[in-house]
């Protein structure tokens, strides 16, 4: 412990934890697992969600993101946009068939900006896979998200119903299935719901 940590913890302050991208790939291998025992299919959407930046820091943080997005996507050929939300949290959102490409611009992009001072303000890394429908209900889709805590470095899933609701039932059948094979969040209380997700 330095100087500055015993200060802090004197005075009672405290720093975020560092961003954990290393466990970010696990979704990789997970997904195989996800679609054929779950008949969950990658949507081909993904995003990254930024706490909100002070305004005065707003647009040059906004700019770097976007210069770091468009160099990263021109290796992988993934289509990107930033979009705030009505918080005024930061969305990166990615689109992209290939879900290797995916996981690797969403790796990419958080290690950048990592590097680039911002990793206090990655909150998490979400990707969307679609239920298939129950036969008989065309059309009946469920939107399934894995959200990574950068963190805690865990991932948990979200299934959000009508009227703010969840699908607790099927997000605890999803953490039996998936801990083996991920880092899944032990503790439910940290499964924090995302309302309004963009994609």
């Amino acid at each position: 412990m330095g100087l500055r940590d015993f200060m802090d913890s004197i005075l009672g302050r405290s720093r975020l934890p560092k961003a954990k991208t290393d466990k970010l790939f696990a979704i990789s291998t997970a997904s195989v697992t996800l679609e054929i025992s779950l008949g969950l299919k990658p949507s081909g959407a993904a995003g990254i969600c930024f706490k909100p930046i002070a305004a005065s820091a707003y647009e040059s943080a906004r700019k770097e993101i976007q210069e770091l997005l468009e160099y990263s996507s021109k290796e992988t050929k993934t289509e990107f946009r930033l979009e705030k939300d009505e918080f005024n949290f930061l969305w990166a959102i990615f689109k992209d068939q290939d879900f290797e490409d995916l996981v690797a611009s969403v790796h990419l992009v958080s290690e950048t900006l990592e590097g680039h001072g911002f990793g206090e303000q990655l909150l998490c890394a979400i990707y969307r896979f679609d239920s298939e429908p129950e036969v008989g209900n065309i059309g009946d889709r469920k939107a399934v998200y894995w959200i990574y805590n950068f963190k805690q470095g865990t991932y948990y899933p979200f299934v959000p119903l009508s009227g703010k609701q969840r699908d607790n039932p099927l997000e605890f059948r999803l953490r039996a299935e998936m801990e083996r094979e991920m880092p899944v969040e032990k503790n439910v209380e940290k499964w924090y719901p995302l309302w309004g997700i963009p994609f």
